[in-house]
């Protein structure tokens, strides 16, 4: 049996005829950037989120530099981020001009461990990127009260998870703003790169808008030296069709995490938890294995795809070598990497497919 890592095969299938629909009405429209889309496309993802204002842009990497830039952080500043996590987190930080502090998770979670977080805080802090890594929150409740205490923003990377909550409130709705990918492979993805910030922040989402219209609040008015990131009409259309599908999709998800927790019995693997209060929406289903290469090889001979998130952490990447952080210095994180092992999780799966992964696993 062959089952890749991801398909979208089922989950296109299905949403096909609204699809092509949809772009030949935009297509019609010949309206192709900043347009009815996107304004409603905004408005539904932000009520979905459970905040008041939302801004699409180019990708996910420029939902999370943008509004660091908006707050004013740059040069000389500090951001606190999660030793592990996709490099992105860490880029939108660099972009700004300051320099990212990486504070180590708990293997539990993989999430950053907010008991950590205070000894790094300096006085140059002025944020902290909370990642809902692999879908599931971040301990939001730790990390607002450790923010208030020393008066800074807090952003919330939520690139992998698109509609899991924390405590009853979705992500996107817990920090001072959040950054959402549309990369296509993401639980609600575009058919190309695309994000958006969303925040209750009003004088933030303007400043958004303007910084990714090439700093124009309005046309050949330029107040910011901005740059170019705004998500086109045809993704927001695509966006708006997969948003009312979302729910469904990631309760799919949830059914097969729950078969694998109850399936998979190898002693040599462990299994992700979840922490009390979140739902995980398993955009990434995430094993660890002290074999993980081996376990990786083995499924692989068997036609199941996997991936690793990640096997370099990046305090290790030649991206941030000038910041000298030797190996060792973030054994969490370097642990994560050389044993995290990612399985198939995509709506679409069938139920022997599940069964063929789990048994596979339990025979390694």
């Amino acid at each position: 049996m062959k089952i890749p890592f991801v398909s979208f095969e089922v989950m296109h299938r299905e949403i096909s005829d609204e699809i092509t629909e949809k772009f030949r009405e935009v297509y019609e429209r010949n309206w192709f950037i900043q347009g009815q889309e996107l304004e409603s496309f905004e408005q539904e993802f932000a009520a979905y989120c459970g905040v008041k204002y939302c801004v699409g842009v180019g990708n996910g990497l420029d939902a999370l530099y943008l509004p660091l830039k908006a707050y004013g952080i740059g040069s000389g500043d500090e951001v606190i981020v999660p030793s592990n996590t996709f490099i992105a987190t860490a880029l939108a930080v660099s972009y700004t001009g300051a320099e990212p502090v990486f504070v180590e998770p708990t293997l539990e979670s993989f999430n950053i461990d907010p008991e950590r977080i205070e000894e790094k805080i300096t006085d140059r802090t002025k944020a902290i990127m909370a990642v809902h890594l692999y879908g599931q929150p971040a301990p939001m409740q730790e990390i607002r009260e450790i923010a208030d205490r020393h008066g800074l923003k807090v952003i919330e990377d939520s690139a992998q998870a698109h509609g899991a909550t924390y405590r009853g409130r979705r992500t996107g709705s817990l920090g001072d703003a959040a950054g959402f990918s549309f990369y296509p492979g993401k639980n609600l993805g575009a058919l190309g790169d695309g994000g958006a910030v969303v925040t209750n922040d009003k004088e933030l989402a303007d400043k958004v808008r303007a910084l990714g219209n090439y700093g124009s609040d309005y046309k050949y008015h330029h107040i910011y030296q901005g740059n170019n990131s705004r998500l086109d009409e045809v993704q927001a259309a695509f966006l708006r069709i997969k948003l009312r599908q979302l729910d469904r999709w990631n309760a799919r998800r949830a059914e097969i995490a729950e078969q694998y927790r109850k399936g998979i019995h190898n002693p040599k693997v462990i299994l992700p938890a979840v922490s009390e209060g979140n739902t995980h929406v398993y955009h990434i289903y995430a094993l660890r294995c002290q074999e993980r290469d081996a376990l990786e090889q083995y499924l692989n001979e068997r036609g199941i795809g996997t991936n690793k998130h990640y096997p370099i952490p990046m305090h290790l990447q030649g991206a941030y070598e000038a910041l000298h952080i030797p190996e060792g210095t973030l054994p969490l994180a370097e642990e994560i990497s050389a044993t995290e092992l990612s399985i198939p999780m995509y709506y679409g799966m069938t139920e022997e497919e599940i069964a063929y992964v789990v048994e596979a696993i339990n025979a390694f």
